[in-house]
Formats: structure tokens, C-alpha cells, sequence
């Protein structure tokens, strides 16, 4: 098994476990649907990036499932406000900031192998994420 899909399965895990974490939560519906759709594009993204057509493509995908997992992990921090925290939810968090961190690195160096300089936001993300 390829490292890509090993990653892709462990996305996909992440998903089943946001699933089936918020269902047994009493929250509105538009906030579950809103988690369950941000945590399972991380995955849906991050696959997509797997058969880019350029490697510009590729980082541009990369980026979008950065950015949806900045959109899970806010969900989830809706969540907690609404419920409460527990060992599961501090292991979900931990989770979508781990892949944001990761594609966080994909990105930086996708670039620089390209020779692609980073934008500002990009750096500033890196610098927030540290």
C-alpha cells in the first residue's frame, strides 16, 4: 500500500469517527451537517489532489483540504462549546490539526520544489501554525 493511501484511509477513519461522534450528540442539525461535510471533504480533497492534472493543481486541491480541515476543526470547537469536551473530542481536534499541519508541509514544499514562490497568506499561515 502506497504511503497516498495509506493517508487516504486514515482520512477516511477520521470521517466514520466525526460521523459517528456527532450522532450521538444532541446539536442542532445544520451544525452536524455542517461537520460531517467539512470532515469528510478533507478526505474527498485531499484525494482529488492525488490525480491533479499539474502540480499546480495539485497544491491548489492540497490547499482546499488545508482549508477544510480549518473548517472542521471550527465545527468541532462549536461542538465542544455546545457539549462539552471529552477524550474524544480532544482526539478529533488533534486529528484534523495533525492532516492541516501535514498539508500545511505538502504545500510549503510542493512549492518549493516547483520554485514556486509562497504568497503572503501562506506564509502567514505557516507562521500560525507553528
Amino acid at each position: 500500500m502506497h504511503k497516498s493511501d495509506e493517508i487516504l484511509d486514515d482520512m477516511a477513519q477520521l470521517t466514520v469517527e466525526v460521523i459517528k461522534y456527532i450522532e450521538l450528540k444532541r446539536v442542532p442539525y445544520a451544525v452536524k451537517d455542517q461537520l460531517i461535510r467539512a470532515a469528510s471533504s478533507i478526505g474527498a480533497n485531499y484525494s482529488e489532489a492525488q490525480n491533479a492534472s499539474s502540480k499546480r493543481d495539485f497544491i491548489n486541491k492540497v490547499y482546499i483540504a488545508k482549508k477544510e480541515s480549518g473548517e472542521a476543526k471550527y465545527w468541532l470547537g462549536i461542538v465542544e462549546k455546545l457539549v462539552g469536551n471529552g477524550d474524544e473530542m480532544t482526539q478529533l481536534a488533534k486529528d484534523v490539526q495533525g492532516f492541516s499541519m501535514m498539508f500545511q508541509k505538502i504545500i510549503s514544499t510542493s512549492k518549493e520544489k516547483t520554485g514556486t514562490r509562497a504568497s503572503r497568506t501562506d506564509r502567514a499561515l505557516s507562521i500560525s501554525t507553528r
